[in-house]
């Protein structure tokens, strides 16, 4: 079946946010959704699809008098490596060994509860939001690429323990299942998401 265009799924995610509580969640213990977006075709380049998120959170905060936050998750993957050890010496183990090792060192840094991981730093990013956000809108999600970390950990993290309805910006394709960045072979783990998902099949 065909896939709705970006306009139409932005659209639709419009609507939604419109409704109180947003008409997204499925569950209160995850009020989280994703947005999937296909970043190498023209319509829905990622400078395309960053316009049109900053005018959704334009038109979403004029609608409900609520705050509409946009945050990179690129500004918390560099914090969570700077924070866990210095920089320097990731580029020192990239020059020591190789791209892959120092890419799952950086794996250690988002996920390992010893350093900074990410679920963490988006906990603190949410106690500082505005009071009333009406959404939070989590974007840049290409720094993750090659698999330096799996987006669908985040959401088994953040359950029972992130409460602001929030979008994450997911670049990937979609056939029958998220395909982050199309860089899934048909043989790899599927991940689990158990949240509405904009750009599936319709």
């Amino acid at each position: 079946m065909p896939v709705l265009s970006l306009d139409d799924r932005l659209a639709l995610l419009q609507a939604d946010l419109l409704a109180d509580p947003p008409a997204f969640i499925m569950a209160r213990e995850l009020p989280l959704a994703i947005f999937r977006y296909d970043p190498h075709t023209v319509e829905e380049s990622e400078w395309l699809v960053r316009r049109k998120v900053q005018l959704l959170a334009t038109q979403i905060q004029n609608q409900t008098q609520q705050p509409a936050v946009i945050l990179s998750l690129a500004d918390l993957f560099w914090r969570s490596i700077e924070e866990s050890e210095e920089i320097e010496s990731l580029y020192a183990l990239e020059r020591a060994h190789s791209f892959s090792v120092a890419e799952r060192q950086v794996h250690q840094y988002l996920s390992d509860p010893d350093f900074r991981p990410l679920c963490d730093l988006l906990r603190e990013e949410e106690k500082r939001l505005p009071k009333k956000t009406r959404v939070l809108f989590l974007v840049h999600a290409t720094v993750f690429a090659p698999s330096a970390y799996r987006i669908s950990s985040l959401f088994e993290q953040l359950h029972r323990s992130f409460h602001t309805p929030a979008v994450l910006f997911y670049p990937g394709s979609w056939n029958h299942t998220l395909n982050y960045m199309g860089m899934r072979s048909d043989d790899q783990t599927l991940g689990s998401y158990r949240v509405k998902i904009y750009g599936r099949e319709s």
